[in-house]
């Protein structure tokens, strides 16, 4: 997984599958980093992706949710 379309395809999926459901809270920027062996910008690049396609809201201070569809 090298860039955020990578990453941001494998969370859709998580989503998609039921593995993510809405309302959970997805794993910190360091925490996928660490998973994923990418870097901050390829995770936060992933996670505007997801916004902008409606998947993620992310929350000032809280974190990153998935959107109810």
């Amino acid at each position: 997984m090298r860039d955020g379309n990578g990453l941001a395809d494998h969370i859709r999926g998580q989503i998609e599958s039921g593995e993510l459901a809405p309302g959970d809270q997805l794993p910190s920027t360091v925490q996928l980093k660490a998973q994923h062996g990418i870097s901050t910008t390829v995770v936060r690049q992933a996670i505007l992706v997801l916004q902008t396609q409606g998947w993620v809201q992310g929350v000032h201070g809280l974190g990153v949710f998935v959107a109810e569809r």
